[in-house]
């Protein structure tokens, strides 16, 4: 069990700001919001990723910011097909302006899988969403962050898998608040080149997450990626946003949790 005994305060040095999911607490953890949040706050982190309006005081608490919300719908049931519009517009106009209420940038959007979809359909029913609500994102200054995953590993039949499909998205809803939330894990598997893409389509990523391949675990030297190298590439483009850890550790949670903050100050 993690031990939530007094640390020092931990500003960090580096030129990210960095967030952090539940996971990182380690799977079947026992702490609560406000023992993680007060955990992230003496580490010096700055954010808390997926996390939803009613729990946005006990982050206020400790100074961290709603750096990604959660959006509408279900992770394989949303956007890509007009029969989930009706239901899904609601539940993310209101994490719109719970958002900006909040000061909280991002809000997380999903594509939905594919059921049998083309690329071009459901590209284009995700389109006609974004642009009905859209308007409203940028009237209140929150940033909507369409999630690439994985199809091969995790989410098998999950259409928004490839960089450039996202990519286009954005470009097709034309706004400077659609983009990108880059997950480096998932577009590993599905793409690898990661470096480059990230420079190659800055403009459209707002947001990253991290985690070790394979596995998804810490990201030290037992995966594929130099995430230091990552990191400094990243912060080397001046990128202002959430860089947001999601993995979930094999070791003592707290020791991996110092090692990966340490990892990314850059």
């Amino acid at each position: 069990m993690i031990s939530a005994a007094s640390l020092p305060a931990a500003p960090r040095k580096g030129r990210l700001k960095q967030s952090l999911t539940r996971g990182v607490f380690g799977r079947g953890n026992k702490l609560s919001l406000d023992e993680m949040c007060r955990e992230a706050s003496r580490r010096g982190v700055l954010g808390f990723d997926l996390v939803r309006p009613e729990e946005f005081p006990t982050l206020k608490k400790y100074g961290l910011t709603p750096s990604m919300v959660q959006g509408g719908g279900q992770l394989t049931d949303n956007i890509n097909h007009r029969e989930n519009h009706a239901a899904i517009e609601p539940q993310i106009r209101r994490a719109i302006d719970e958002s900006a209420k909040a000061g909280a940038p991002n809000v997380i959007i999903l594509s939905g899988n594919r059921r049998g979809l083309s690329s071009e359909e459901g590209m284009e029913n995700c389109v006609t969403f974004l642009k009905k609500v859209i308007p409203q994102a940028e009237d209140k200054g929150v940033t909507l962050c369409l999630e690439l995953l994985n199809s091969k590993v995790n989410h098998p039949d999950y259409q928004c898998d490839h960089t450039a499909w996202g990519v286009e998205v954005c470009k097709r809803v034309g706004s400077p608040r659609m983009k990108l939330l880059y997950d480096i894990y998932h577009m590993q598997i599905m793409e690898g080149d990661i470096i480059r893409t990230i420079r190659d389509n800055f403009q459209y990523l707002a947001h990253f997450h991290t985690a070790g391949n394979p596995g998804r675990h810490e990201m030290d030297d037992t995966q594929e990626m130099n995430y230091r190298g990552i990191a400094r590439a990243i912060a080397d483009l001046g990128f202002q946003g959430f860089i947001a850890h999601e993995y979930t550790p094999l070791g003592d949670p707290l020791t991996s949790l110092d090692k990966t903050l340490e990892l990314f100050d850059v």
